[in-house]
């Protein structure tokens, strides 16, 4: 197998200089490129004026995400809606619940939250089974929420609140990589839209999640390294295993 010498990271750069992905670089001796292959745009409220939807009839929201947060505040702001101090807050995870506090008092308002999985937080709101919940979301939503939402006849309604848009990448030079590392559905559909062509033999591709996984598979992309795994937890962990394997070969 060819030596792996450029990599491009399908997410932003990271903060910190002694981040993982560049102490892994050093390591085994190739470059990164740091570059999201999509981005995140907010239905316009002119938009959601049209589907006539009172948001005050819903007592209870669903957060997936930071995303869904920020322009679910977005929309209750540009349409001058005042979210009562009852409204309830169900989070799929405590880091999603803490982002709240950019929004709202965060002792003062009735916020739960799961561990990781939307299937921990169905659990959660099991105790809630009388609310009326309001899931906002991208247009890419993964399949299991619905479902679960569904088998456990909670009384929902899922709103596009906002959508992800694949970023002009016409100043990425896709043959200078070796791998392609996607970390979701759109990113799998970014890369398609932006590179049909690309050298799917030379260029190898790792995937972070069952669902990015799945995208990739079912879009016909080989995946040569996939986390999480019980041994690789992490991205970086999954590429540091992969480098020593092919360096012990």
């Amino acid at each position: 197998m060819a030596k792996i010498k450029n990599i491009l990271i399908s997410q932003p750069p990271p903060e910190r200089e002694n981040d993982p992905y560049y102490e892994l670089a050093k390591k085994f001796g190739f470059k990164i490129l740091f570059h999201k292959l999509f981005k995140i745009e907010g239905v316009p409220s002119k938009e959601f004026r049209q589907e006539r939807i009172n948001l005050l009839d819903y007592s209870a929201v669903i957060f997936t995400s930071k995303n869904s947060i920020d322009h679910f505040f977005r929309i209750c702001g540009e349409m001058r809606v005042i979210v009562p101090e009852t409204m309830k807050y169900f989070c799929i995870s405590e880091s999603i619940s803490l982002y709240l506090q950019k929004y709202v008092t965060y002792r003062k308002r009735k916020i739960f939250y799961g561990r990781q999985h939307f299937s921990e937080l169905i659990d959660v709101m099991k105790k809630h089974k009388e609310e009326k919940f309001l899931l906002p979301s991208s247009d890419i939503l993964k399949p299991e929420i619905p479902k679960l939402l569904a088998s456990n006849r909670f009384s929902y309604k899922r709103i596009i609140f906002y959508r992800t848009v694949s970023n002009d990448l016409k100043e990425i030079d896709i043959l200078l990589y070796d791998m392609i590392v996607l970390f979701s559905p759109a990113g799998v559909s970014a890369l398609l839209k932006n590179f049909p062509d690309f050298d799917r033999n030379r260029i190898l591709i790792a995937t972070f999640g069952s669902t990015t996984a799945n995208a990739a598979k079912e879009s016909g992309l080989t995946i040569h390294i996939q986390a999480p795994t019980p041994k690789a937890p992490s991205m970086t962990m999954a590429l540091e295993q992969y480098f020593e394997k092919s360096k012990n070969r």
